[in-house]
């Protein structure tokens, strides 16, 4: 659907080279919700941008619904960016027009009669829940209305892929949800692939299936959604898990309260993180039972991803040595992921990798 091989992008402000993306491989398969997430600056909108050639790499390759666009003469570019809708995060609504006319608007020069053409818009604005909208203008919509406005019109051309980039960046949480519960349905039933880029691991986590993660440039990780929060290889994509799950945050003020964070010298601190049918096991009681460990959990955390449960807790594991070590092997065998971490400070960064 979408492929990016060994994509680089860079421009040239006076003495100064800045890379925007580099050296980037990227596969979008028919169907996904593919996240691009990164801190301002880190290229994901450039990149997007790539894929329809909004921006020229300045070096690589752009295969799109299996044209090579690099390739395409101006009239065939033309042509195919309009299987490729777009939205921002401003809107781009033109404030002169009614909610009707702005719709209509990439309908104007195609050569579909008048009255194909109004029940198009009509049937593009009962889809996104704004039939009553019809003769408002942008000024007297809310954000949420506005985007939504805004993609009736990118799916006017019947696209088969829609970008996304920072589309609910301007709204508030609850009309950001309901954004994301639309493009949700859109891709079960126009079996649209959509392309967010996003600075929030949250909007990843609510819709996304994939996710690549940007910085300074660079994927610096990408993979399936329930791999990259279950096991998440690098320190900024630990990063914007925890964000997204309030993870860290929240065992942060755990562990600065005196009385949860003294341990004793034997003591064993550590994350132990489960996927799917693990998170309904009663793991740490039978760690308890069959070892004589005694299991202080002082945190603990489920999502539900793609279907999938994943949960992590932090737990304090004593008793003796011989007995945590049996238990931490035990642990080891039911395939779960135990990280342990060197000290409370350290709760939210993850520490050694034992299992």
């Amino acid at each position: 659907m979408i492929s990016l091989s060994r994509i680089n992008v860079t421009f040239n402000t006076g003495s100064r080279t800045v890379v925007a993306a580099r050296d980037i491989d990227l596969r979008v398969d028919e169907g996904d919700v593919f996240g691009i997430v990164g801190y301002s600056g880190a290229g994901k909108s450039t990149l997007v941008r790539v894929m329809n050639l909004l921006q020229r790499p300045s070096s690589g390759d752009v295969v799109v619904n299996g044209q090579k666009l690099l390739e395409l003469k101006p009239k065939e570019l033309r042509s195919a960016r309009k299987k490729i809708g777009m939205i921002f995060q401003h809107f781009n609504l033109m404030k002169s027009r009614t909610v009707y006319d702005n719709v209509l608007y990439p309908l104007k020069s195609s050569r579909m009669p008048k009255a194909d053409k109004d029940r198009k818009v009509r049937e593009l604005l009962e889809l996104v829940g704004l039939s009553d909208k019809l003769a408002s203008y942008p000024s007297q919509l809310s954000g949420g209305q506005k985007q939504r406005v805004a993609i009736a019109r990118a799916l006017a051309n019947e696209p088969r892929i829609l970008l996304c980039d920072e589309a609910t960046s301007a709204l508030d949480p609850k009309t950001t949800l309901s954004i994301l519960d639309l493009l949700r349905d859109l891709n079960r039933k126009l079996g649209l692939t959509i392309v967010i880029i996003t600075h929030e691991m949250q909007v990843v986590k609510e819709i996304c299936n994939k996710v690549a993660v940007m910085e300074e440039g660079a994927i610096v990780e990408q993979g399936d959604i329930v791999s990259i929060f279950s096991e998440p290889k690098q320190p900024l994509t630990r990063d914007f898990i925890h964000t997204a799950t309030h993870f860290g945050q929240t065992v942060e003020k755990i562990m600065s309260h005196p009385s949860l964070a003294r341990m004793g010298d034997d003591d064993v601190l550590c994350k132990i993180s489960y996927v799917g049918s693990r998170t309904s096991e009663a793991i740490v009681s039978d760690i308890a039972t069959r070892f004589g460990v005694s299991a202080n959990i002082l945190f603990g955390n489920v999502e539900v991803l793609q279907q999938t449960p994943v949960g992590s807790l932090i737990v304090v594991l004593s008793g003796g040595r011989s007995e945590l070590e049996n238990a931490l092997a035990y642990l080891r065998s039911l395939d779960v992921t135990v990280d342990r971490l060197d000290s409370p400070e350290k709760a939210t960064l993850g520490g050694e990798r034992i299992v």
